[in-house]
């Protein structure tokens, strides 16, 4: 159990962890991506529901 959490220690180690700045970026452009995402699928959405309006 000991050489697990020195093996899990020494790894943690080598991580490279992201700093601020990186964080801001990269979660800004998950939810610019996310925004994007919904909004093309509300459009097809909103497309399909009114072409099955228009012809049934």
């Amino acid at each position: 159990m000991i050489k697990f959490f020195k093996g899990v220690n020494a790894e943690m180690r080598r991580v490279h962890w992201p700093s601020a700045k990186e964080n801001r970026h990269d979660t800004g452009v998950v939810v610019t991506v996310s925004i994007l995402f919904a909004l093309f699928l509300g459009a097809l959405d909103w497309l399909f529901s009114t072409l099955i309006r228009l012809f049934m």
